[in-house]
């Protein structure tokens, strides 16, 4: 019979003298991080959270309100039709980006397109072009009376588009978003893709697999999670709008009210309204919205995985 002797008194206190000053350096590490975290994250939702259980008026000035300005907000058809302006973005833009990037991604992947690198530097470099920036250059393209699509059709003797009527502009808002951000989901999908072993490619080159079918059966399942990741951070982007329709507004004021995407709304109510009380029950509205929609996103996302 084996007996298990317990461990000296003086190891362990060895060990534990071996780890504090680890312990110490971690923290001291961390330090910046934490603090800088606290400040500029914590503490301005934890304000923001109070600012809006209060209500301000003109006669009885700044009092507590609860969950009223909440109330108000479930009951705003502004705040709810900039939200279902979001979820129209949201199913129709997401899924053609996913997609392009997805095929862009698989395609320099394979090693046969050619000029694979200045491909993937021109698709990748609209995203480091400031959103201002590209959409200041849009909307000069999509001007009707003075962008370069109005001039083409003026010389050709045809009508211009109008690109930034009422009908168009969520669909040259969505335009917009994709141009800037197919880089960047290629990008993470290619990552993933390099992580993926040869081996499996080359195992089912010798079955006489294609790569059509190297691509569906094997990369695609393979870079699941990546492409789950890109889907998520577009469900958040597709709640956050606001440069785009701010700036377009200043070249299509008929088109884009104050109300066009929740977040554009809440500025307007803060800043123009001087609501800020409202503005904050609406901001964390908003919040619990983006985290259900994420949440169903990854929830369906890792049933078919398990169904798989």
């Amino acid at each position: 019979m084996t007996v298990l002797k317990a461990p000296s008194p003086v190891v362990a206190v060895r060990k534990s003298s071996l780890h504090r000053p680890q312990t110490r350096a971690a923290w001291m590490l961390s330090a910046p991080f934490i603090v800088v975290f606290i400040a500029m994250l914590i503490v301005p939702l934890g304000y923001a959270l109070w600012q809006s259980l209060f209500t301000t008026t003109l006669v009885g000035g700044t009092s507590f309100a609860g969950i009223a300005n909440y109330l108000r907000a479930m009951g705003d058809p502004s705040f709810w039709a900039g939200v279902g302006r979001s979820v129209i973005f949201l199913c129709v833009q997401v899924p053609i980006m996913i997609a392009v990037a997805l095929l862009l991604a698989l395609a320099l992947d394979s090693g046969r397109l050619r000029g694979a690198r200045f491909v993937r530097i021109a698709v990748f470099v609209p995203y480091a072009v400031p959103s201002v920036v590209a959409t200041l250059m849009w909307g000069y393209l999509y001007g009707k009376d003075f962008g370069p699509l109005a001039q083409l059709a003026h010389a050709l003797s045809l009508p211009s588009p109008d690109l930034l009527s009422s009908q168009n502009i969520l669909g040259a808002m969505m335009n917009i978003v994709a141009w800037e951000f197919i880089g960047y989901n290629m990008i993470i999908m290619y990552s993933a893709l390099k992580a993926v072993p040869t081996d499996l490619y080359d195992a089912a080159e010798i079955d006489g697999a294609g790569q059509l079918r190297i691509a569906w059966s094997i990369k695609i399942p393979a870079i699941r999670n990546a492409i789950l990741l890109t889907v998520v951070f577009s469900v958040i982007g597709s709640f956050q709008l606001f440069n785009e329709p701010a700036l377009l507004a200043k070249v299509a004021p008929t088109a884009i009210g104050n109300d066009f995407t929740p977040n554009l709304y809440a500025y307007n109510v803060a800043f123009t309204q001087q609501d800020v009380s409202y503005a904050a029950a609406i901001a964390f509205l908003l919040g619990f919205i983006v985290m259900i929609a994420s949440y169903v996103v990854q929830t369906v996302g890792a049933r078919k995985e398990r169904v798989r």
